[in-house]
């Protein structure tokens, strides 16, 4: 019980510096992609932010076998681009360009009562539910 009320508030702590940084506004998001208009580059020391503080976690979190609560820890191992990472970043990076929306601020945004956020929020679990569909096809095609 102890770990999700610590989820809880690291979720909040996250939650709370999405709308502080104007990660949930969708316009500021797209002045920061709009690199040949109205640039807005405020969002570069926010994401300059969050890669300083991931460097560090995953420099401490390669060296560890569990984590902070004692459970198992695993990382991914994998260093290979394949098809599919190169087709789910294009998918994330369209939908971030044409939305505004990434799937952490739409859910911080879908809480604050946006409805642009529930039609993305909407479309996004679709497309991991026809994501998660073609994947076990996928499967069984190659398992016959």
């Amino acid at each position: 019980m102890q770990h999700r009320i610590s989820e809880f508030f690291v979720g909040l702590l996250f939650g709370v510096g999405l709308l502080l940084s104007g990660m949930t506004d969708p316009s500021k998001v797209l002045g920061f992609l709009d690199l040949f208009g109205a640039w807005d580059p405020s969002l570069a020391l926010v994401m300059g932010g969050a890669i300083m503080v991931g460097f560090f976690a995953f420099g401490v979190a390669k060296n560890r076998t569990v984590n902070f609560f004692g459970g198992a820890m695993s990382l991914p191992t994998s260093t290979q681009i394949d098809k599919r990472l190169v087709i789910g970043a294009l998918l994330f990076g369209a939908g971030w360009g044409l939305a505004g929306f990434c799937p952490g601020p739409a859910l911080v945004s879908l809480a604050t009562g946006q409805a642009k956020a529930a039609f993305f929020v909407a479309f996004m679990i679709a497309g991991m539910v026809l994501c998660d569909m073609v994947d076990r096809r996928s499967n069984r095609a190659r398992s016959v």
